[in-house]
């Protein structure tokens, strides 16, 4: 039985460095007072992009302390010397893949009898998240993709999505964007991310074009195909692709994105890649005679992993850098033979207003409503990783060994 929630708790990101985003706007948080009959308040912060003057005119208070509060709600990691003891918590722990940074996070989780719920393992009944920032990933992450191209080739100059104020400011700045006739371009991956970026790529004068003739055909106007999981992995004996074999013997398949990606001037890369999975893109592919792409914006950012370019991650500040294409080392990116890469890995952070409006949205329809009415498929407590008794629960057993350092 899940603890009963009378007031929720908004917390102040505390991470270093600072994330702008916040898991409910004021009017959000208006709402759900409203709607589920809870009382929430919000920690003060000087730096999220909503302010506290914001919280403050839609009529939710400001309270530092938030011991009396049942759930306490953030967006990244909370600092251990924020944690409160004995309450429930709502945030992305990115502790299930027993990341080495985080270890002492889930011990002081533990040691503290803290609930933890952990975003990222809330799945709905067909087994797909229920929450998360990758639409604003994908959308940001195409615009970002575009930026790199037109600096690249020296054709258009973009200003930053995190210097401007909302999606619809960066938006306007799309209009300085002349693409070159024939241009080609490949996006991999769909779900929340790829979708994302197909919403920029649709906002541009781009024709969608089936992988066909992606590979055989020239065209007068720029052109994009978008390729699914089954259209760039092949079984390695008898060719092929079966959905339940690919996830269970990923290792009896090899890619064929190679031979789309060296035929594109521009690549966004918004799959969902596991560690077993193949390749994707090699050192030996980009040193191809054939081989054009010369800007990747790798949105999915797997660093070290399946895009060989994608040497590391980038950040707002700084997004570009270049991988030499024959040297396979880090170089200038206006290199003649670097390819320009853009990784950054938190895209989202850059339209923080946009995105967490949007995250707020899927919070409210998808997430609080299980918490706070009724939760009959026990979602709540699969997404849970801790108990309010310092135990892990069953599900998450396998992470005993590295909440106590032996992982």
């Amino acid at each position: 039985m899940q603890p009963t929630i009378h007031k929720i708790g908004i917390l102040r990101e505390g991470k270093v460095p600072h994330d702008f985003r916040v898991p409910l706007t004021p009017k959000q948080c208006a709402m759900v007072q409203s709607r589920f009959g809870v009382s929430v308040v919000v920690q003060p912060s000087p730096i999220r992009r909503y302010t506290d003057a914001e919280y403050a005119a839609a009529g939710i208070a400001l309270q530092e302390d938030l011991t009396d509060c049942d759930l306490l709600i953030g967006v990244k990691e909370v600092p251990v010397d924020m944690l409160i003891p004995h309450k429930s918590y709502l945030f992305f722990s990115h502790t299930i893949k027993k990341q080495p940074h985080n270890a002492k996070l889930l011990r002081a989780i533990l040691d503290k009898k803290i609930r933890l719920i952990d975003y990222e393992i809330l799945k709905g009944t067909d087994g797909k998240r229920l929450i998360g920032f990758g639409r604003y990933a994908g959308i940001v992450g195409a615009y970002e993709g575009f930026r790199a191209f037109g600096l690249k080739n020296k054709l258009f100059e973009l200003r930053s999505p995190s210097l401007c104020a909302d999606r619809i400011e960066m938006e306007a700045e799309m209009k300085k964007i002349v693409l070159p006739k024939g241009m080609k371009i490949a996006v991999t991956g769909f779900g929340r991310v790829g979708n994302g970026a197909a919403e920029i790529l649709r906002m541009l004068p781009i024709t969608r074009v089936e992988e066909e003739d992606f590979f055989s055909r020239e065209f007068d106007q720029p052109v994009y195909v978008h390729l699914d999981t089954h259209e760039y992995y092949v079984r390695k004996d008898f060719g092929g692709f079966d959905k339940k074999d690919f996830y269970n013997n990923p290792e009896k398949y090899i890619s064929s994105l190679a031979d789309t990606v060296r035929r594109a001037h521009l690549y966004i890369a918004c799959h969902l890649w596991a560690g077993g999975n193949p390749v994707l893109i090699t050192k030996e592919d980009v040193q191809h005679p054939a081989w054009k792409c010369m800007t990747i914006a790798d949105v999915s950012c797997d660093t070290g992993g399946p895009i060989a370019p994608t040497i590391r991650s980038s950040s707002i500040d700084q997004p570009l850098y270049g991988y030499h294409r024959h040297n396979h080392v880090e170089t200038d990116w206006r290199d003649p033979d670097a390819i320009c890469v853009m990784a950054i890995d938190n895209l989202p952070c850059e339209l923080p207003k946009d995105a967490s409006e949007d995250f707020g949205n899927e919070l409210m329809h998808s997430v609080l409503p299980l918490m706070l009415i009724e939760d009959p498929h026990h979602i709540i407590w699969k997404g849970t990783e801790t108990t309010l008794e310092g135990e892990l629960t069953p599900h998450f057993e396998y992470l005993r060994d590295y909440a106590n350092g032996k992982a």
